[in-house]
């Protein structure tokens, strides 16, 4: 039987603005009041959590879970460019309190997916200034990070990349940059060194602050070659992923983001055709995808990696439970065969606001938004609780 270190992290994740509420000052929020049609629905409250955040500890922290990752907004930190907020850099510190009193492990996220506004309405990432005004941001937060073990700089860069344009306001006579748009295109290439600098710098700061193990997570697809297009696969994969990978370079681990898998054709990734089996975003029931981005990202860079997000948009918990059981699967024959992975994060702790609608459901716990915000655990929250007792010995 294949044994996990016996400091396997086994925690949940969220992000900021799916679940704070009230994210005025983000770019986000900008585009969720524009009338784009892009979005099904605005974030507005979502799980309230700016206000709850005691309540999602603990319910994590009593099923049985270790970490959370949680991310702190660039935007509440720095509302105007220049002028940082002590109120906000308290709140987030109350918030490591609230863990490490719950014996929870917290892992920070320092950027996810969301700018200040004030930021991307001069410019975002094509700004001469873009890594500067990053660095300075993670200068700041670094007083707060003094006794954190583990912290993710930019969460998904490739689809940071990848979805920039969504930001810009369309020329004149042309139509705004749609999701399918971006998703046709690929990440930005123009972008990739901006990030990667950003990453290098935030890990130049972090380094001299803190004492805390830093690297980024890039979102992997585990991209597979339809027959006779391995060369297009490797095109493909390297301007998703590859490139992205480049830029671990000197970092303490990569974090892994698996959902799914996607095929590569004559003319790059395949859109998943429409199936009873597929999740409520639409993407192939993949658990098996874990496994293969663990070890393909293992063999090319040979870092440990830690899993920041793994999960499934279902509203039948028992698919959830089950779709976890077969990732788990597929780490723990990862790592018998050598892969260093130093522990698991579900996506996500709660059910929240996926980039345009609340209708995906991720979460272990449901939260009731049209009423008080009243937390439900699932009971996948408890199963999962169960397995971290056991170091995953629950799992075959």
């Amino acid at each position: 039987m294949t044994q996990l270190r016996d400091d396997f992290i086994w925690g949940a994740a969220t992000a900021a603005h799916q679940i704070e509420g009230g994210n005025t000052n983000s770019d986000f929020w900008v585009l969720e009041q524009g009338g784009s049609g892009r979005f099904a629905e605005p974030s507005g409250d979502a799980c309230d959590s700016y206000h709850r955040y005691p309540d999602d500890i603990r319910l994590l922290a009593e099923a049985g879970l270790k970490a959370y990752r949680f991310s702190i907004e660039w935007a509440r930190i720095e509302p105007a460019q220049g002028q940082f907020s002590r109120a906000q850099l308290l709140h987030y510190r109350a918030m490591i309190d609230e863990c490490q009193r719950h014996g929870v492990l917290p892992i920070i996220t320092l950027h996810h997916f969301t700018y200040p506004r004030w930021f991307t309405e001069n410019g975002g990432l094509h700004r001469d200034d873009a890594v500067e005004r990053f660095a300075a941001y993670v200068d700041y937060v670094s007083q707060i990070l003094h006794d954190i073990d583990w912290v993710v700089t930019i969460n998904e860069p490739n689809i940071a990349a990848l979805f920039a344009g969504l930001y810009a306001a369309p020329s004149e006579g042309s139509e705004p940059v749609t999701v399918a748009m971006a998703l046709a295109d690929g990440p930005d290439a123009e972008l990739v060194p901006i990030l990667a600098a950003m990453h290098h710098a935030a890990r130049d700061v972090l380094r001299a602050k803190t004492s805390a193990k830093i690297g980024w997570a890039p979102a992997t697809q585990a991209f597979m070659p339809t027959e006779g297009n391995e060369a297009k696969w490797q095109e493909v994969f390297d301007a998703w992923e590859g490139v992205f990978f480049d830029a671990t370079e000197g970092d303490d681990f990569i974090g892994i983001q698996s959902y799914t898998s996607q095929p590569v054709d004559a003319n790059g990734p395949v859109p998943h055709p429409p199936h009873p089996d597929n999740t409520l975003t639409g993407w192939a029931y993949r658990p098996d995808a874990l496994a293969i981005n663990l070890r393909r990202v293992w063999d090319l860079k040979g870092l440990p990696l830690l899993v920041t997000e793994n999960g499934i948009a279902t509203d039948d918990d028992e698919r959830r439970i089950a779709y976890v059981t077969g990732a788990l699967s597929g780490l723990k024959g990862a790592v018998a065969d050598g892969v260093e992975v130093l522990g698991y994060c579900y996506w996500s702790l709660l059910d929240n606001y996926e980039w345009g609608s609340y209708g995906p459901t991720f979460g272990l716990i449901a939260v009731d938004r049209g009423g008080d915000f009243d937390r439900t655990p699932k009971p996948s929250l408890a199963w999962l609780g169960t397995v971290a007792a056991s170091n995953g010995a629950l799992i075959d």
